[in-house]
C-alpha cells in the first residue's frame, strides 16, 4: 500500500462537504427555481471540488464534475460470485464473545441492517456491483450502485479493489418515504396499499429497481464492512489496516472498536447505548480478529468462516397488561391499531405503546382488553408485542373512524386485512389543508410537522382549523401522544400561543381558499387596508377589478365566503386569533415602493429570509415578482458583481441593480 494513497481526513472531509453543497445548490437552481449561492460561489467551489478529486482522485456519487446517466434495465442480470459469501455464527451471550475471542485482537462492529451489496473497482473506476442474493449468485445493480448517496464512482487505486458493505436507508428517510408511498397511493384509490414494514424491506427493494432514477430518490447509503481483493496492496497483516484503507480511498466505513477479551463485555455495552440513538438500522454486532493470516488459517465450517461471528442482542421482554387499542387514522384513510398498556421498562427506556401494523396482527395475537401480553424492542428500538399470554380474542374493531365518525370497512384479503376510513371529508384526510395552515407563509406555528398533526388529528384532538388554538387546556394530553413528551408538548403550545397575534394576509392565505396563498392575500389586503370584514362582504366585480385577481378568482374568493361550512368555520378560527391590520391600513400612497415592481435574489442580511422581505415591499404598495422581465423596476442582490442569469437579465435590460443597503436607503429607512 503505496504513502500517497488516498486522502489525508481534512482533503476527505473537504471533498464530502463540498460535493455535498454543490449538489444542494444545483438542485435548488435548477428544480426549485431559488439561488443558495452567487454563481461566482458556485464556480470558486467547483473549481475547489474538482481540484480535491484531481489531487486525491477520489470523486463521490452525484459529484457536480460527473453527468452521470441512469439508464433503466429491462431485468436484473444475475451473476455468480467469485468466493461464497458465508453467513456468520452466531451468539447472544457477551461471555463467549470474549471467550472466542481468546487472546487474539479483535475489531468489533455495528452489524448493520440493509442488503450485502459487493463493489468491484478496475483502473480506478467502479466497474460493477452485485447484491449478496443467495451467497453462491447475486443479481447486478451497478447503474443503481452509483444512484448511491456516498459511493465513489471514482478512487485513487489503479489495481482491482473488491470490497463488501450494506446499502442502509436510514429511519427519517424511511417515514419520509412510506409517506409519501401511501400519500400517492390513496390519491391513485389503492387505499389498501401500504408502505414497507422498515428500513431493511425499503433498502432491498430501493437497491434492486430496474430504474436507478428510484433508487436515487431513495437516499440510499453505502457503508463497507470487508475488503475482499486489493490487487497487490500490504496491509500488515491486519484488517484495521484495511479499514484505514478503505476510508482513504473516500469509503465510508463500519463503526468499529479495537478490542482483546478483557475490553469485549464492556464494549458491548457501550454499544448497547449507543444503537438506540444510531440513525440506520442495525440488528447486533460483529467480532472479527484483526490478524489476516491467523484468521483465514482457521478455516471454515460448511456454513460459517471461523475468524468471525455475530452477537445478537437478547431481546429483553416484559409482561404487561393491554389497557386499550388505539385506532390511528393516516391520511391515506388507513386506521392503523397501536396496543396501550400499562408502562414497562425495556432497554433503559419505559414503553407504554407498541404500534401492531394492522388489522390482520390483531386478530393473529387474539387481542383483548385485559390480556397480559409480552412486548419488548425489536433491535433495541422499536417496541413490539412478542406474545398475547391470554388469548382473550375480545377486542373490538371499531365500526366508525375515531377522527369523523363514518362507518369504517375492511379491506384485503386472508393474509393482510386492514382497517379503512372511506369518507373523503374525513379530516384525517386533510392532513395537506392542516399543514399548509401552519406553514411558515400561513400561520407560522413552529413545530407542528404533518406526523405531529396526524398524531393530533388521529387522536380526536383536531378537527378544524380553530382547534389548534384549544390545545391549551389539553397539555396532558398532548404529552402522551408517541413521539412526544411535556417538554414537547410546552414548546408546541408556546409556538401556537405565539402565532395568535397575526395580520389579515396570513389568515387568508392559512384558510385554503382556492387560488389564495400568500401573494393574493397580500394584493387583497392592500386592496381593503387589511380589512377581513370587508374582503368576506366583497361581491364578484368588485373583487375582479383588484389588480392581479381577476373575475376567476373573484369567484372563487366569493363562493368560499358564501359557503355556510366555511363561513362558520372561519368564524370560529378568528374568535381565537387577535388580528393586526396596521401594517396593511398605515401603507402610504406615496410610498417609493408603492407601484414599483421588484425581484429579489441572493441571500440576506438584513431581512430574515426573502419572504420577509417581500413582505417588507408588498405592505408599502410595491410588488415582487419572480423573474426579471421589462416589467421590472428594480433587481435587489447583495452581489451586484454576480454573473447569475437574473443579475445578466437585469444588465441586459438596462434595470438597478440594488443590494439591501442600496434598497432601504431609497426609501429611507435605516439599514
Amino acid at each position: 500500500m503505496g504513502a500517497n494513497t488516498g486522502a489525508d481526513e481534512k482533503k476527505l472531509e473537504r471533498l464530502k462537504e463540498l460535493t455535498a453543497k454543490l449538489k444542494e445548490a444545483a438542485k435548488a437552481y435548477y428544480a426549485e427555481d431559488r439561488e443558495v449561492m452567487s454563481n461566482l460561489e458556485y464556480d470558486r467551489l467547483y473549481d475547489e471540488l474538482l481540484s480535491l478529486e484531481n489531487e486525491t482522485g477520489i470523486t463521490l456519487a452525484g459529484s457536480p464534475t460527473q453527468r452521470v446517466g441512469y439508464e433503466a434495465a429491462e431485468s436484473l442480470p444475475k451473476e455468480r460470485h467469485a468466493a461464497p459469501m458465508l453467513s456468520l455464527d452466531k451468539t447472544k451471550s457477551r461471555e463467549e464473545l470474549a471467550e472466542w475471542l481468546g487472546d487474539q485482537e479483535g475489531l468489533l462492529s455495528i452489524k448493520l441492517d440493509g442488503l450485502t451489496v459487493v463493489l468491484t473497482y478496475r483502473g480506478g473506476r467502479l466497474f460493477k456491483a452485485v447484491t449478496r442474493g443467495d451467497g453462491e449468485v447475486g443479481e447486478v445493480i451497478t447503474e443503481n450502485a452509483k444512484a448511491f448517496t456516498n459511493v465513489p464512482l471514482a478512487i485513487p487505486f489503479e489495481g482491482e479493489l473488491v470490497l463488501r458493505g450494506e446499502a442502509v436507508i436510514s429511519y427519517a428517510d424511511f417515514d419520509r418515504i412510506n409517506e409519501k408511498i401511501e400519500a400517492e397511493a390513496a390519491t391513485l384509490g389503492r387505499t389498501d396499499e401500504l408502505g414497507y414494514k422498515n428500513p431493511r424491506n425499503l433498502c432491498s427493494g430501493s437497491v434492486r429497481q430496474l430504474d436507478p432514477k428510484v433508487t436515487a430518490e431513495r437516499s440510499v447509503r453505502f457503508i463497507a464492512f470487508s475488503l475482499v481483493t486489493a490487487e497487490g496492496a500490504d496491509f500488515k497483516d491486519s484488517h484495521e489496516e484495511e479499514f484505514i484503507f478503505l476510508k482513504k480511498l473516500g469509503f465510508e466505513v463500519v463503526p468499529y472498536v479495537r478490542v482483546g477479551a478483557a475490553d469485549v463485555v464492556d464494549a458491548v455495552g457501550r454499544y448497547e447505548r449507543e444503537i438506540p440513538e444510531m440513525p440506520v438500522p442495525s440488528d447486533g454486532l460483529v467480532l472479527l480478529m484483526d490478524g489476516i493470516s491467523y484468521g483465514a488459517s482457521l478455516g471454515r465450517t460448511a456454513k460459517f468462516p471461523r475468524n468471525a461471528i455475530a452477537f445478537k442482542w437478547m431481546d429483553a421482554q416484559a409482561e404487561t397488561e393491554l389497557l386499550q387499542i388505539e385506532w390511528s387514522a393516516s391520511r391515506t384513510g388507513l386506521l392503523n391499531p397501536v396496543a396501550v398498556f400499562s408502562p414497562v421498562e425495556l432497554e433503559g427506556t419505559t414503553v407504554r405503546r407498541a404500534s401492531v401494523h394492522n388489522l390482520s396482527i390483531v386478530k393473529s395475537l387474539e387481542l383483548g382488553i385485559g390480556d397480559r401480553i409480552l412486548v419488548y424492542k425489536a433491535n433495541m428500538i422499536i417496541p413490539q408485542i412478542a406474545d398475547n399470554l391470554t388469548r382473550s380474542g375480545s377486542a373490538a374493531i371499531p365500526e366508525s373512524c375515531p377522527v369523523c365518525g363514518g362507518k369504517t370497512l375492511i379491506k384485503g384479503d386472508e393474509q393482510v386485512q386492514v382497517l379503512y376510513c372511506p369518507n373523503p371529508d374525513c379530516a384525517a384526510k386533510r392532513i395537506k389543508a392542516f399543514s399548509m395552515f401552519v406553514s411558515r407563509p400561513a400561520m407560522g406555528i413552529d413545530g407542528l410537522s404533518e406526523m405531529s398533526l396526524e398524531k393530533l388529528i388521529s387522536a380526536g384532538l383536531i378537527h378544524e382549523f380553530a382547534d389548534i388554538y384549544r390545545l391549551s387546556g389539553k397539555r396532558g394530553e398532548i404529552a402522551g401522544l408517541d413521539g412526544f413528551g411535556e417538554k414537547s408538548a410546552d414548546k408546541l403550545l408556546a409556538a401556537i400561543e405565539k402565532s395568535r397575534k397575526t395580520t389579515p394576509d396570513r389568515v387568508l392565505a392559512a384558510v385554503g381558499i382556492p387560488g389564495v396563498g400568500p401573494a393574493g392575500a397580500r394584493i387583497l389586503c392592500r386592496r381593503y387596508a387589511g380589512d377581513i370584514a370587508r374582503i368576506r362582504e366583497a361581491g364578484e366585480e368588485e373583487l375582479s377589478e383588484t389588480d392581479g385577481i381577476g373575475p376567476v378568482l373573484a369567484s372563487q374568493i366569493r363562493s368560499f365566503f358564501e359557503n355556510e361550512s366555511n363561513s362558520a368555520m372561519f368564524d370560529r378560527l378568528l374568535a381565537e386569533l387577535s388580528v393586526d391590520a396596521g401594517a396593511f391600513a398605515a401603507a402610504p400612497a406615496d410610498s417609493p415602493v408603492s407601484g414599483k415592481t421588484f425581484v429579489v435574489t441572493g441571500s440576506l442580511s438584513h431581512f430574515e429570509n426573502r419572504d420577509a422581505l417581500k413582505r417588507f415591499i408588498e405592505e408599502r404598495g410595491g410588488k415582487v415578482t419572480g423573474s426579471v422581465t421589462k416589467k421590472t423596476d428594480y433587481l435587489i442582490n447583495n452581489d451586484a458583481a454576480s454573473t447569475s442569469s437574473k443579475n445578466k437579465k437585469a444588465a441586459e435590460l438596462g434595470i438597478p441593480i440594488l443590494t439591501e443597503e442600496g434598497f432601504l436607503e431609497m426609501i429611507g429607512e435605516d439599514a
